[in-house]
């Protein structure tokens, strides 16, 4: 008898083991190892380059290397891009760092070259658990561990799918819907934590402070926590503090950390600066404000309280960055409109989507088409109602913008996998309840697979390009910023290009980047809008004359010519004047000022610019 006494109370002693659905951490890490190896496994073994194939990679990388090489934390000149004196880029070093991070870590064991191979490839594998988790949280608190589960694998085809989460993949978008996410799934939760809304603020802080994408939709989800506490009062004024309050201290340490001291009083369109930093931080600090304001009991006195700082706000938008809003790329030159924009995928419109490629508008915006009416629907049949109602008008304004640019479908196909995955795991319990209805079992499969982004894409290249053409991974990966075909930008076209005396380079726009990583020179042309001058230097150099393109030449200072006549934007140019630069260079009429210096078949053709002609 003792002896059961004693194995039952040692059972009893014994602390209950935890469900594995109830420790999140774990299970996000796990789907993100699972998702990890399968992306290894599919892109390592056949992997030409342990860079993503966006130049905003190779770029990023390159500002690395210059952080890494002692170029001041406050310093974001590229000096070495562009004109005389260089060009300021408008990226945040909150995403440098980590990077350079685990650079340095690697190059602990490891020659350069594989040490930025193996942080490269490490980085967007180490934000996966981080996209999963709110994603899991999220459907848990809103329809269970099955939703968790649904709402997870969603999340693991969609880091699989994008190419935001490839291997070598670093440029700061990943990171931006990793932050969106967060801010979604925080503020639908349904006892509205102080926590999770103090989570939601910084993430919004950290989006607007690493680019100004997201300073539409930080905006929404202002605008929704507003609304919440106008709409409940006193039950959501907690939360509400504890967002505006987060809000307002995580943008100012951005601020403050990233910002040089003299550039405090300038405002930017395009990244952090006083514009964003003083509406962001007024922002919260009114809202917080708001919620201990006295006679603020009833709605219609919130709602008056409302209004006020939404035009306390425009007042001070209108007066402290007026010309932010509008588009950053309004002041856009024609000429780069024209040759440039226009032909950057990430930058069409859903017009000049359906124009180009017809076939692939079901995987930019079915997707997210079908959240929203998911989302508008379920908030009329009542069922978790505010939820919805948030996610509606926070899908609705990242797929509005994929209308103007197509590059905001990523973020409202993210954010879609919330309510389709609650919608999928109502429609799985309905089809175990009623197994032998068909229409639940058919509306269940039809609805998982509408809810991935690929499944579209591979329908429209299937319509596209019919069942006798081969179908490749990269058609479901829904690529808007990868290289085009016939750049001359690998390392083995810039092999002799490397060799020379470090000089300024003219050659394509397409190419700068991969110039800068893989040579020492200067180079005057990289898609990038703060280097106008340098662009349409360039473009001016191939559309000239040939005694005209001289002038321009020396006037910039250039003392290589580039040329590769295969790119797209370079064939634009000899399309477009037959007797400019490019075009004579093309039928190999080669004018006194330039010598000859070779270069690889099918990559670029060197010339060096001799001053005496």
């Amino acid at each position: 008898m003792m002896t059961h006494a004693t194995g039952a109370s040692l059972q009893e002693s014994r602390p209950e083991r935890r469900p594995l659905s109830s420790r999140l951490w774990l299970l996000a890490i796990l789907y993100a190892l699972v998702t990890a190896a399968v992306l290894l496994a599919m892109f390592i073994p056949s992997a030409t380059d342990y860079v993503g194939s966006d130049n905003d990679d190779i770029m990023r990388l390159v500002e690395v290397r210059d952080l890494l090489a002692g170029q001041g934390w406050f310093d974001l000149m590229q000096y070495r891009l562009g004109l005389e004196g260089g060009t300021p880029m408008h990226w945040s070093r909150l995403v440098d760092l980590p990077i350079a991070l685990l650079v340095r870590f690697a190059a602990l064991f490891l020659p350069q070259v594989q040490a930025e191979a193996v942080a490269l490839t490490i980085w967007p594998l180490l934000l996966i658990p981080l996209l999963l988790y709110p994603l899991g949280l999220a459907a848990r608190r809103l329809g269970g561990p099955g939703a968790m589960h649904i709402g997870m694998g969603l999340g693991c085809l969609f880091a699989f799918t994008s190419i935001r989460f490839h291997p070598g993949a670093i440029d700061h978008h990943n990171l931006q819907l990793v932050l969106a996410i967060w801010v979604a799934a925080m503020l639908v939760d349904p006892q509205r934590r102080r926590s999770s809304y103090a989570a939601a603020g910084a993430a919004c802080a950290l989006a607007v402070a690493i680019g100004a994408e997201t300073v539409p939709f930080v905006a929404a989800a202002c605008a929704v926590v507003a609304l919440q506490w106008i709409w409940h009062g006193l039950d959501a004024a907690r939360p509400v503090r504890a967002f505006g309050l987060s809000l307002t201290l995580v943008i100012s340490a951005a601020f403050f950390l990233t910002v040089p001291p003299q550039s405090y009083g300038v405002v930017t369109c395009d990244s952090l600066s006083l514009g964003f930093y003083a509406l962001s931080a007024t922002g919260g600090l009114l809202l917080s404000l708001a919620t201990w304001l006295p006679y603020t009991a009833t709605l219609q006195m919130r709602m008056v309280v409302g209004v006020v700082i939404a035009a306390m706000l425009l007042v001070a938008a209108s007066v402290i960055a007026p010309q932010c809003l509008a588009s950053p790329l309004a002041g856009l030159d024609p000429m780069l409109v024209q040759l440039w924009l226009g032909a950057v995928t990430e930058a069409q419109s859903l017009w000049q989507i359906l124009l180009r490629d017809p076939a692939s508008i079901g995987g930019f915006y079915a997707v997210g088409l079908l959240a929203l009416a998911v989302c508008f629907f379920r908030a009329l049949g009542d069922e978790e109602r505010e939820a919805h109602l948030v996610l509606l008008l926070l899908i609705a304004v990242n797929w509005g913008i994929s209308l103007v640019q197509v590059r905001g479908f990523a973020f409202a196909n993210l954010l879609a996998i919330l309510p389709l995955a609650l919608l999928i795991s109502d429609l799985r319990h309905r089809s175990q309840k009623e197994p032998e209805n068909a229409n639940l079992a058919f509306a269940y499969v039809a609805t998982v697979l509408a809810a991935v982004p690929a499944v579209w894409a591979l329908g429209g290249a299937l319509i596209a390009k019919g069942l006798e053409e081969p179908i490749g991974l990269q058609t479901m990966t829904q690529d808007t910023g990868s290289q085009e075909k016939g750049e001359c930008s690998n390392e083995a076209d810039l092999a002799l290009l490397a060799q020379m005396p470090a000089g300024l380079v003219a050659a394509p726009s397409n190419s700068g980047a991969e110039i800068l990583r893989f040579t020492p020179h200067r180079v005057l042309s990289a898609p990038y809008h703060r280097n106008q001058g340098g662009m349409l230097t360039e473009l001016h150099i191939g559309l000239a004359p040939p005694q005209e393109a001289r002038a321009f030449l020396a006037g910039a200072g250039v003392t290589l010519l580039a040329f590769c006549e295969t790119d797209p934007q370079t064939k634009m140019l000899i399309d477009m004047k037959s007797d400019g630069l490019y075009a004579a260079l093309s039928r190999n009429e080669v004018p006194s000022f330039l010598k000859p210096l070779g270069g690889p078949e099918g990559g670029f053709r060197l010339f060096q610019v001799v001053s005496d002609g």
